[in-house]
């Protein structure tokens, strides 16, 4: 597996964001983004997702945290390969709390499918972390919600979403903001107009006073 992209903190490392790319994408692609809205003492991990085949493109192989089989809301999902990455995820964060970084001084984020495996390994975690920032996502395997739900009340949530997104519906967006409300009592939908399948300088600056407020110096 290609090795992380790690940024280290600059001030004392007293807390970790872990950002999970999307389809295709590398851990390099959102690094130099997410290095733009941490504060000092925030060490950063950008891990790269395997190269394996993917369904939806034809059986094309590319970096991908598990397969997707179709954006159809109703669709099949690869349950299998989605609890997997989930456990590569736990682990990211189990590392960070063996080096000294309390969960709740660590953060999840992620685009698209990222951010879909950000929020179902946040969902699944026992412990409560710092946050969530889901850009441009949904929440997988939302049958097994809330029976499966695992991590402790109230781990904050924002949920990014551009109204003109092509590749994963505005409406799944409004969907998942849905669930995610009777799943946790902390979540923060926010809408882009205009915004396609990207990010914007208005929802970077959201990022970076999300983080801010729940990542905040000790």
């Amino acid at each position: 597996m290609t090795p992380p992209v790690v940024l280290a903190a600059t001030a004392k490392h007293s807390a970790t964001l872990i950002f999970l790319h999307g389809l295709g994408d590398t851990g390099q692609g959102w690094a130099q983004a997410m290095n733009s809205v941490r504060e000092p003492f925030v060490k950063v991990i950008c891990p790269t997702a395997h190269t394996i085949p993917v369904t939806l493109n034809a059986g094309f192989r590319m970096p991908s945290w598990f397969d997707l089989k179709t954006l159809d809301e109703s669709g099949p999902e690869d349950e299998e390969g989605i609890r997997n990455a989930t456990v590569f995820v736990h682990n990211l964060i189990n590392k960070e709390i063996s080096g000294g970084i309390p969960s709740d001084r660590i953060m999840l984020g992620g685009f698209s499918q990222g951010a879909a495996l950000a929020l179902y390994s946040a969902m699944t975690f026992t412990h409560r972390l710092a946050g969530v920032v889901a850009l441009s996502g949904w929440l997988p395997l939302r049958k097994h919600f809330p029976e499966g739900k695992k991590c402790p009340d109230g781990v904050p949530i924002l949920q990014c979403h551009g109204d003109c997104d092509p590749v994963v519906p505005y409406k799944w967006g409004q969907m998942t903001a849905s669930a995610l409300k009777a799943l946790t009592t902390n979540s923060d939908f926010k809408s882009y107009r205009g915004l396609m399948h990207n990010s914007n300088d208005e929802e970077l600056r959201d990022i970076k006073a999300f983080i801010s407020k729940h990542l905040p110096s000790q």
